[in-house]
């Protein structure tokens, strides 16, 4: 295996995260160090990166290459998983001096990767690499909260949660970051989204752990659970393979087609049953096609 950089976070509101509040979203501290990766190469040796390159022992960054080459617990990790990648946040001094003194210099894990055969990755949920990590006690960056359906208002309530590895009372991180498993962007790409808290001019308290934050779901939710139904997706999908031999290039057809189709036989239903709501057809669109996704998962 080799040097994969890490994906560019983008700020949330913009065209690239446009709709990843929608569904689970969880929500991470955002911590100010440097970008830094871990993998081995087919000879199961240590390998480690910077955000733009591979690093050696002659041309490092900041100490990172032989801090990792002396973890035993990395090498134990690896050997076990040697199909993953840890991408995380080497933490030496940038802007922010409030980190407590003995966070310095240690490798904080914030994403695991499942190396594919070219040159993405395939991202492990939460629950899933933390689990990973805790078996080799490995310092990760932890969730604490995980927001259904959320808005911009609660994300920036979650900038004054960040104090992780902040000395008490020095106020709150660098800022947030927020994921969700299910999201891709229009574009394809499966993308997270960050706020900055130097953007703001609240004030910070302490942090008492995750928490899960659950509220009424979106009308435009209910639309989708209501009516994109199995039966639906498969007699959309028979038409489509009946029409012309079925193959994943016309999955975009089978998305856009179920979607179409409730739009147009159902809308003066969702009118009447929901007493003529506001609805936002864009949202409405994201949660269609995620549950014909869930219906039809054998294909994606």
């Amino acid at each position: 295996m080799y040097f994969k950089k890490y994906q560019h976070i983008e700020r949330f509101g913009t065209d690239e995260v446009s709709g990843i509040e929608l569904g689970e979203a969880y929500v991470f501290p955002k911590i100010d160090g440097t970008n830094a990766s871990i993998w081995v190469d087919n000879d199961l040796n240590i390998k480690s990166g910077s955000r733009n390159r591979e690093l050696s022992l002659k041309k490092d960054n900041s100490g990172f290459c032989k801090w990792t080459s002396e973890q035993k617990r990395i090498k134990d990790f690896l050997s076990k998983y040697p199909n993953l990648r840890l991408y995380g946040e080497w933490l030496i001094p940038h802007s922010l001096k409030t980190y407590r003194k003995d966070a310095w210099r240690k490798f904080y894990v914030f994403d695991v990767c499942i190396d594919k055969n070219d040159d993405s990755v395939e991202y492990l949920k939460y629950e899933l690499y933390k689990e990973k990590l805790e078996e080799f006690n490995l310092d990760y960056i932890p969730c604490i909260a995980k927001i259904k359906n959320g808005s911009y208002e609660q994300f920036i309530k979650w900038l004054q949660h960040n104090i992780f590895l902040i000395e008490d009372g020095k106020g709150a991180g660098e800022g947030i970051v927020i994921k969700n498993y299910d999201f891709y962007n229009k574009y394809g790409r499966q993308t997270w989204a960050k706020i900055i808290t130097s953007e703001f001019k609240e004030k910070h308290s302490k942090v008492m752990g995750a928490s899960e934050v659950k509220g009424k779901k979106l009308i435009e939710e209910e639309i989708a659970e209501k009516y994109c139904i199995e039966a639906l997706v498969e007699k959309t999908f028979e038409k489509i393979k009946n029409e012309n031999e079925w193959s994943n290039k016309k999955i975009p057809e089978l998305l856009n087609r179920v979607y179409h189709d409730i739009i147009q036989e159902e809308c003066w239903n969702i009118v009447k049953e929901n007493k003529m709501p506001t609805i936002n057809f864009k949202t409405l669109h994201h949660f269609v096609i995620t549950k014909v996704k869930k219906i039809k998962k054998d294909i994606f």
